[in-house]
Protein backbone atom coordinates (compact mmCIF):
# COMPACT_ATOMS: atom_id res chain seq x y z
CA UNK A 1 0.00 0.00 0.00
CA UNK A 2 1.79 3.32 -0.87
CA UNK A 3 2.70 5.73 2.17
CA UNK A 4 -0.51 8.35 0.84
CA UNK A 5 -2.83 5.36 1.52
CA UNK A 6 -1.44 4.92 5.14
CA UNK A 7 -1.48 8.33 5.75
CA UNK A 8 -5.22 8.31 5.01
CA UNK A 9 -5.78 4.93 7.54
CA UNK A 10 -3.78 6.12 10.03
CA UNK A 11 -5.64 9.46 10.48
CA UNK A 12 -9.07 7.81 9.38
CA UNK A 13 -8.36 5.12 12.27
CA UNK A 14 -7.59 7.99 15.18
CA UNK A 15 -10.76 9.22 14.56
CA UNK A 16 -13.54 6.53 14.79
CA UNK A 17 -16.48 7.35 16.42
CA UNK A 18 -15.90 11.17 14.86
CA UNK A 19 -18.67 12.63 12.63
CA UNK A 20 -18.16 13.72 9.15
CA UNK A 21 -19.75 15.00 6.13
CA UNK A 22 -18.84 13.22 3.01
CA UNK A 23 -19.55 13.68 -0.39
CA UNK A 24 -19.85 11.00 -3.32
CA UNK A 25 -19.17 11.47 -7.11
CA UNK A 26 -21.57 9.92 -8.60
CA UNK A 27 -20.48 10.94 -12.18
CA UNK A 28 -21.67 13.61 -14.83
CA UNK A 29 -21.74 16.36 -12.60
CA UNK A 30 -23.42 14.66 -10.01
CA UNK A 31 -23.21 14.32 -6.24
CA UNK A 32 -24.55 12.69 -3.10
CA UNK A 33 -24.04 14.49 0.17
CA UNK A 34 -24.74 12.71 3.69
CA UNK A 35 -23.53 13.03 7.48
CA UNK A 36 -22.12 9.61 9.10
CA UNK A 37 -20.20 8.67 12.33
CA UNK A 38 -16.53 6.53 10.98
CA UNK A 39 -17.17 3.16 12.32
CA UNK A 40 -14.46 1.10 11.49
CA UNK A 41 -11.13 0.90 9.54
CA UNK A 42 -9.61 -2.43 7.78
CA UNK A 43 -6.83 -2.95 5.43
CA UNK A 44 -8.26 -1.78 2.16
CA UNK A 45 -11.67 -0.17 3.50
CA UNK A 46 -13.69 1.59 5.96
CA UNK A 47 -17.16 1.86 7.12
CA UNK A 48 -19.16 5.01 8.05
CA UNK A 49 -22.68 4.69 9.74
CA UNK A 50 -25.46 6.89 7.73
CA UNK A 51 -27.96 7.85 10.53
CA UNK A 52 -30.97 9.06 7.38
CA UNK A 53 -30.48 6.05 5.67
CA UNK A 54 -30.37 3.36 8.91
CA UNK A 55 -27.45 1.95 7.13
CA UNK A 56 -23.76 1.50 6.91
CA UNK A 57 -21.94 2.40 3.65
CA UNK A 58 -17.86 1.54 2.95
CA UNK A 59 -15.42 3.59 0.72
CA UNK A 60 -11.81 2.80 -0.02
CA UNK A 61 -9.01 4.50 0.82
CA UNK A 62 -8.30 5.45 -2.53
CA UNK A 63 -11.45 7.02 -3.24
CA UNK A 64 -10.19 9.65 -0.63
CA UNK A 65 -6.83 10.04 -2.52
CA UNK A 66 -8.62 10.14 -6.29
CA UNK A 67 -11.27 12.34 -4.61
CA UNK A 68 -14.74 10.09 -5.66
CA UNK A 69 -15.61 10.52 -2.13
CA UNK A 70 -14.67 13.64 0.02
CA UNK A 71 -15.14 13.89 3.70
CA UNK A 72 -15.25 16.65 6.53
CA UNK A 73 -14.56 16.67 9.99
CA UNK A 74 -17.49 17.95 11.75
CA UNK A 75 -17.68 19.50 15.58
CA UNK A 76 -18.36 16.77 18.13
CA UNK A 77 -20.87 18.70 20.09
CA UNK A 78 -23.82 17.34 18.35
CA UNK A 79 -23.50 13.20 18.36
CA UNK A 80 -25.50 10.78 16.15
CA UNK A 81 -27.58 8.66 17.97
CA UNK A 82 -27.51 5.00 16.50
Amino acid sequence: MSEKLVDIREKLASHIGARVRYRQSKGRRKAEEHEGVIMETYPNIFTLFVKAQNSTVSFRYADLLTRDVELKFLPSGEQIEF
